[in-house]
C-alpha cells in the first residue's frame, strides 16, 4: 500500500481507503471482516458518514483495540431521526448525533470532522457565518476533532470553501463521468441517463478547484469514483463504454491534490480487488485510452496527467510538468511552492529536444513540445 499526505493536515493515509456505507447492509460478524481485511491490506482511512446506530456499533466493535491505525472522516449534521436519515443544521440533533458517533465507535476523538454534504452556496454561508462553523471549531479547539473538512459534490461549493480558509481537506465526487459536467447543487443531475452531447473535458470549475486545492495545500478524499458502478457497464455509461475498477481508481488519483479514494466493499474479496490496484501494470491502469477511443465524450486536447507520453527520451516527467504548469498559470505569478516543485524535478521543460515522440503516444493529442515551451517559458528557467 502507498501512502499519501492529506494536504495540510500532514496525515499520510492509504490512496485506498474504505467508504463505509456499504457495511449497513451487513451484521458485525461480516463488518468485522471486512474492515479487518482492510487493514490486513494496509488501508488506514474509513469514512463513516452514516448516521444509523448498527452500523456505527459495528463499526465501532470491529476497530476496538485497533482505534489508533485508524484516521476516520466522521460527520457533523448527519443524524437519525424516526428510523431514517436526517441531514440538519439543527444544533441540538447535530451534537446529539456526533456524541452518539463517538461514543459508538468507541473514540474520544475524530481524526477529520467533516461539515456534512453541502452543494449549496447559500447553505455554506449560512453554516461559516452561523453556530454550526462555530461549534466545529470549537471541537477542534478542544481536541474532539483533529482537524475540519467539508463533504460536497458542488465544484463551486468546494472552490469557495477553500477561498474562505475554512477547511484542510475535503470529501469530494470525482471520476471521468462528474468531471465531465458543470456545477449543480442536485447531485441527481450528475447520474442523468444521458449527457449533453456536445460536453468536451474537464469542466473548467472542477478543474481550477483541483488546482486550487493543490495551491492552498487543501488534501482530498475521493467519494463516487465509480459514478455508483455505471461506468462498469458500457450501456449505462456516458461514454458509451465501460472502465474497471482499477482504471476509475487511477482517474481519480492522478488529480491534483487527491490523497485517497474510499471506495466500498461488501466483502473481503472486493477489498482485494480494490486494493489490486497497488500491483497492477501500467496497461490496467490506463484509462486514457479507453476514455479516448469513447465514441462519446472524448477529452481531446486536454492533458489528463495519465502518463501516456512517457517514456521521454530526455527523462523528463512531462505529466508532472504539465500538471505544474497548469497550477503554475492559473496564477498571477509563480507561487513559491509550485516553483520549488518543479525546481526540483531531475528533468525540467528546458531539457525537451522537441521530438515529439510523446505527442504520437497522447490519446488526447496535446501538443506536448508546444506546451514544454509554454512551461519553459513561464518558469523562466535559466535567468
Amino acid at each position: 500500500m502507498r501512502y499519501r499526505r492529506l494536504g495540510k493536515t500532514e496525515l499520510m493515509v492509504s490512496e485506498i481507503g474504505l467508504g463505509a456505507e456499504w457495511l449497513e447492509r451487513h451484521n458485525a460478524e461480516e463488518c468485522r471482516a471486512v474492515i479487518d481485511r482492510c487493514g490486513e491490506q494496509g488501508i488506514n482511512i474509513l469514512d463513516c458518514w452514516m448516521p444509523e446506530p448498527n452500523v456505527r456499533s459495528n463499526i465501532g466493535a470491529a476497530i476496538r483495540g485497533k482505534r489508533e491505525r485508524w484516521f476516520i472522516q466522521g460527520h457533523l449534521g448527519s443524524t437519525w431521526q424516526n428510523g431514517q436519515y436526517v441531514r440538519t443544521r439543527d444544533m441540538e440533533k447535530v451534537k446529539e448525533a456526533f456524541a452518539d458517533l463517538l461514543e459508538r465507535l468507541g473514540t474520544d476523538y475524530i481524526d477529520l470532522g467533516m461539515i456534512h454534504y453541502v452543494d449549496r452556496e447559500d447553505e455554506l454561508d449560512a453554516i461559516v457565518n452561523g453556530p454550526f462553523y462555530a461549534y466545529a471549531k470549537e471541537l477542534k479547539e478542544k481536541g474532539v476533532i483533529r482537524h475540519i473538512g467539508l463533504s460536497t459534490h458542488n465544484p463551486r461549493v468546494a472552490k469557495k470553501a477553500v477561498e474562505l480558509g475554512i477547511v484542510e481537506m475535503m470529501l469530494f465526487s470525482i471520476n471521468p463521468a462528474f468531471d465531465l459536467l458543470p456545477a449543480s447543487e442536485d447531485m441527481n443531475t450528475y447520474f442523468a441517463e444521458e449527457y449533453d452531447k456536445a460536453l468536451g473535458g474537464i469542466d473548467k470549475e472542477r478543474a481550477e478547484l483541483y488546482r486550487l486545492c493543490e495551491k492552498n495545500d487543501v488534501g482530498l478524499t475521493v467519494m463516487k469514483g465509480f459514478a455508483g458502478g455505471r461506468l462498469f457497464d458500457a450501456k449505462r455509461s456516458p461514454f458509451g463504454v465501460a472502465l474497471t475498477p482499477v482504471q476509475c481508481i487511477h482517474y481519480a488519483l492522478t488529480r491534483p491534490a487527491v490523497a485517497s479514494i474510499l471506495a466500498g466493499y461488501d466483502t473481503p474479496e472486493h477489498v482485494d480487488e480494490a486494493v489490486s490496484y497497488e500491483t497492477a501494470t501500467e496497461t490496467e491502469k490506463d484509462y486514457a485510452s479507453v476514455l479516448a477511443s469513447a465514441p462519446r465524450h472524448a477529452y481531446d486536447g486536454q492533458c489528463t496527467y495519465c502518463g501516456h507520453c512517457k517514456p521521454c527520451p530526455a527523462g523528463i516527467d512531462i505529466a508532472m510538468v504539465n500538471k505544474l504548469y497548469d497550477l503554475a498559470s492559473m496564477q498571477p505569478e509563480v507561487p513559491a511552492s509550485v516553483r520549488a516543485h518543479y525546481e526540483a524535478l531531475e528533468r525540467t521543460a528546458s531539457d525537451c529536444i522537441g521530438c515529439r515522440g510523446c505527442e504520437t503516444r497522447c490519446p488526447f493529442h496535446v501538443p506536448v513540445a508546444e506546451r514544454m515551451e509554454k512551461a519553459r517559458a513561464l518558469f523562466a528557467e535559466g535567468e
